[in-house]
């Protein structure tokens, strides 16, 4: 059985726009400046894989005015060293001595329950989210447990450590991955959180990039994370709803309303019946603009 997480509540900004969200080392003044900068719905200041362990500490003492500068204007999250590291509870620390600046604490190679009740005993009072970074076949198969956590408030798929766990060439295609991201996506809306996709593993802005951000944006997630600011607007763009579908969820809303106001037990649009269904399909297109 799984440990039972406490109940920490969870920030009501946790279903902010992440369509685009630029993940910048922590240890680099210049390029987390840049990403600060950016266009990007959410920017990620890294403290793991973009820091070599010589400037794990240095890092950590940067990140900290940034966010403190940067969060009270845009979106800014951290992720921490993993559970196991030297640097887990520093970073868990230092990141909850941050307040409401810092929007979430994003956990890598996330396998368990565990790890959320360890980091939420460090955390102690502070109220700040996580997302758990799924990025191994651990993570993938206790999914549903690790979303259940209290203070989570997203789940993104790390591609390069689970395709090297399971022996996946990095060319995978995204339709390869189609178990991984199904099975994350049915978690993450069972339990209301946010869905986003992990780093393509290429820097360009390129068909293969707007492919795999398309494919999952079909699919049903909510972002995507990015690793170089070109991808941003791309990026954007998979996750935001063209024109005639904010018009179409709008005519849908108001077909349901009138047909409400009326009395009426079912409404048509377009010789189409309308349901919930339909309707949750429509509330969740206007929501992606912000409506």
């Amino acid at each position: 059985m799984p440990t039972e997480l406490p109940e920490v509540p969870v920030s009501s900004e946790q279903h902010l726009r992440q369509r685009a969200v630029l993940v910048a080392p922590g240890s680099d003044e210049r390029k987390a400046g840049k990403a600060l900068a950016s266009a990007a719905d959410e920017v990620v200041l890294d403290l793991e894989d973009a820091v070599t362990a010589a400037q794990k500490d240095a890092a950590r003492e940067l990140v900290a005015p940034l966010v403190r500068e940067h969060g009270a204007t845009r979106t800014v999250s951290v992720r921490i060293n993993g559970r196991g590291t030297p640097w887990f509870e520093d970073d868990l620390r230092a990141c909850a001595a941050l307040g409401d600046a810092l929007a979430s604490i994003v956990i890598p190679k996330v396998e368990s329950a565990d790890d959320l009740v360890e980091a939420d005993r460090i955390l102690g009072e502070s109220t700040v989210p996580v997302q758990a970074l799924i990025e191994t076949p651990a993570g993938v198969q206790r999914i549903d447990e690790i979303v259940a956590g209290s203070r989570v408030a997203g789940v993104i798929i790390g591609y390069a450590d689970l395709g090297a766990s399971l022996g996946r060439a990095r060319t995978a295609a995204p339709e390869h991955w189609l178990y991984v991201q199904d099975r994350v996506l049915h978690a993450a809306r069972a339990a209301g959180v946010q869905a986003i996709d992990g780093p393509f593993l290429g820097i360009a802005d390129d068909d293969a990039f707007r492919h795999s951000a398309q494919w999952v944006s079909d699919l049903g997630f909510d972002g995507k994370w990015v690793i170089h600011p070109a991808q941003i607007t791309s990026a954007a763009a998979a996750f935001t709803p063209t024109d005639d579908q904010v018009d179409a969820a709008r005519k849908v809303l108001t077909a349901l309303e009138e047909a409400e106001n009326r009395g009426a037990g079912a409404a048509q649009l377009d010789g189409q019946m309308l349901d919930e269904a339909v309707a949750v399909a429509a509330r969740r297109t206007l929501s992606k603009i912000g409506a």
